[in-house]
């Protein structure tokens, strides 16, 4: 696998992100890895040269540039304590829906620019928090995403106004969400309601939990990690980029 180091401009500045591909010179489909919210680590690389070596480019940004280089949480993983609560605000309080946009159409913009990629559509994945971005990120550039999935994420239906389940009228890639079991950020109720959305979307979609999968379970160094489970949602994750990208 072959790591680069680019620089994407972008409105808010010109920030440091990486690209994980296949040896050779391609061309292969583009893949945007959005991290949870540790941000960009170790565990996010090896996940992201894992895709690569079935046959993707792969953009990792760093979503909190605004707020921080990685790496942007320095912490015991699986400790929520009030030290904690203050530096998610602080990464996410600039993420509003129009920075995300804005975001996307840079990041996706940079992703088919980059000489490895192949013309063509391109794909999103995010992980907790980064779920409801990589609907944002669909809903952006709707005429260059085919696909987007979303692991553990949190916050995909509330009673906000700006609700990631009031994008779907925007989106027309295919999506997959994976939900996690007794998740605070997306609780049955939540799910249940997200799922009659997506139903009335009238799209191309799956969306299931993963039974005993607890939040973050897809992350090498979660204190949660669950293997057989994780396994299970790359496969999901290959077989929708395949069906859609190839």
């Amino acid at each position: 696998m072959i790591q680069d180091e680019i620089r994407i401009p972008t409105a808010a500045g010109n920030p440091l992100f990486f690209v994980h591909r296949p040896d050779g010179d391609g061309p292969w489909p583009g893949v945007i890895m959005l991290t949870d919210i540790g941000g960009i680590r170790q565990a996010y690389h090896d996940s992201a040269r894992r895709l690569a070596s079935e046959g993707y480019v792969v953009l990792l940004p760093n979503v909190f540039y605004r707020t921080s280089e990685p790496p942007v949480i320095v912490r015991k993983p699986g400790v929520f304590d009030d030290a904690f609560w203050k530096r998610f605000k602080e990464l996410t309080e600039p993420l509003t829906p129009e920075a995300i946009e804005s975001d996307a159409a840079a990041y996706v913009g940079a992703l088919t620019r980059h000489s490895a990629v192949r013309p063509g559509p391109v794909a999103v994945v995010g992980f907790c928090y980064t779920g409801g971005v990589a609907m944002r990120v669909a809903a952006a550039q709707p005429e260059r995403v085919a696909a987007a999935a979303s692991f553990h994420g949190g916050g995909l239906y509330t009673d906000s106004p700006t609700s990631p389940h009031l994008l779907l009228p925007r989106i027309r890639a295919r999506l997959y969400f994976g939900h996690a079991v007794k998740d605070n950020s997306m609780p049955e109720e939540a799910i249940r309601k997200f799922e009659a959305a997506l139903a009335a979307w009238g799209g191309q979609y799956q969306s299931e939990t993963y039974e005993g999968a607890y939040h973050s379970w897809t992350a090498l160094d979660s204190p949660v990690y669950n293997q057989p489970q994780a396994e299970r949602a790359f496969g999901k994750l290959t077989e929708l980029f395949a069906t859609t990208l190839r």
